[in-house]
């Protein structure tokens, strides 16, 4: 059983038309996979919101829906361009014996050594990373600890990343996470006196060296 429950209605009601569930305190979704047949729903507002904030797009969700269960991810989230209310939601049934791709969000925990002590600042790479595993294996997030990043220049990759046996990373794994950088007034300051050097004019410290002779 998924850690999440949705009870549903069969939706007869398409096209155009949904716009009178909506008005309801209805919203249209769909359940679909590989080996299901589309199956037309409609979810009572409040609950569905609810739901996909705590379930995100990586936690197992069981729509139940004319005494049957559907266990499925969500897949798309439409909501209004303005308003931001959810206005749709595809949702894809799972395979408890099929493996399954799927993004999951980047956490990071700790504190950078060499931030906390003003050496540098964090500079942000991926956001996510792509995944393949069973349903059973998904994770919702993927905990990052800088507390290794001690120097600038310290970097973790998504080659660095442990997911154990059962998750296999399908992102670029040279894609970086997250790296310790210079704060920008500091390079400011380099590349200044970088730029002084180059304009000492030729011979200037030659003749200073000939008049101390």
């Amino acid at each position: 059983m998924a850690d999440f429950v949705i009870e549903a209605q069969a939706r007869t009601i398409t096209g155009k038309q949904v716009n009178q569930l909506r008005n309801q305190g209805f919203v249209p979704a769909v359940v679909y996979g590989s080996k299901t047949q589309p199956v037309h729903i409609q979810i009572p507002y409040r609950p569905l919101e609810v739901t996909l904030m705590k379930a995100g797009g990586t936690n197992l969700i069981d729509i139940q829906v004319d005494g049957k269960t559907h266990t499925v991810i969500t897949r798309e989230v439409q909501r209004h361009v303005i308003k931001g209310n959810i206005m749709h939601v595809d949702f894809v049934a799972v395979d408890m014996n099929q493996a399954i791709t799927t993004d999951v969000f980047v956490h990071f925990v700790g504190e950078s050594p060499a931030v906390q002590a003003s050496l540098g600042m964090l500079l942000t790479g991926a956001s996510s990373i792509t995944i393949e595993t069973l349903p059973a294996d998904l994770i919702d997030r993927i905990e990052v600890d800088l507390s290794g990043l001690a120097n600038v220049g310290d970097a973790i990759h998504v080659r660095d990343l442990d997911l154990g046996d059962k998750i296999t990373v399908k992102t670029d794994p040279e894609e970086l996470i997250v790296r310790v950088v210079q704060p920008a007034s500091a390079r400011a300051e380099e590349a200044l006196e970088d730029v002084s050097m180059e304009t000492v004019p030729p011979g200037v410290n030659d003749e200073e060296d000939e008049s101390e002779e």
